[in-house]
């Protein structure tokens, strides 16, 4: 099976791994890089941060309400570089203390991987994005009351609310503490209320 993600570059910045008491995972959006979402490491608690690059700036070709079928088989390679990442990060800080950050098409593969991978994670932040799939599917687990939080626009144009809002109900029914926040208008971006909430995500 092609492994298109296997050996891309992982940034990392802020404190060094084997010294960290926490880490944090960032997944960058399509046509976006490393580089580019580990700038909001600046804004966010001290802790060690890593940030894949995806092959070609995207972790899946099409969109992410397409049948699933229609991004394999990269979105599978996306979540076994994510799960690489949790594993390592869990070697040294235990997974309680593993947080999982996202944008768009990046905040909708953390999603899936949480919900893939019900574990006591130190928590989810979802930034405009949901679970993947023409519909969303069966998860079974429990993830332990972590703290997720989900923000989005009422009006995202790659993100609608309806996902959003099931993306929600799931973790829920996962056993997990929700927290989401709609904003008004139609940005596709990143709030300061969001890095806010992830701030007191991570230091809670």
């Amino acid at each position: 099976m092609k492994d298109i993600h296997q050996d891309t570059e992982v940034l990392d910045s802020g404190s060094e791994l084997e010294d960290a008491d926490k880490v944090v995972i960032m997944l960058h959006g399509r046509g976006a890089t490393a580089h580019g979402i580990m700038r909001l490491e600046k804004q966010l608690p001290e802790a060690a941060y890593l940030a894949p690059q995806a092959a070609n700036r995207k972790w899946y070709p099409r969109g992410f309400l397409e049948p699933r079928e229609q991004n394999q088989p990269d979105l599978d390679s996306a979540l076994r570089k994510v799960h690489s990442l949790v594993e390592k990060a869990s070697s040294h800080v235990g997974k309680d203390n593993v947080y999982l950050l996202g944008f768009s098409q990046g905040g909708c593969l953390a999603s899936e991987y949480v919900a893939s991978n019900p574990a006591s994670y130190g928590g989810l932040i979802v930034l405009s994005g949901g679970l993947i799939g023409e519909g969303v599917r069966e998860f079974e687990g429990d993830l332990e009351e972590i703290s997720i939080f989900i923000g989005c626009s009422e009006n995202d144009p790659h993100i609608p609310l309806e996902r959003v809002e099931k993306t929600e109900e799931v973790f829920r029914d996962l056993n997990a503490d929700v927290d989401k926040k709609i904003f008004e208008g139609s940005k596709h971006g990143i709030f300061e209320y969001e890095l806010e909430a992830a701030s007191q995500i991570m230091t809670s």
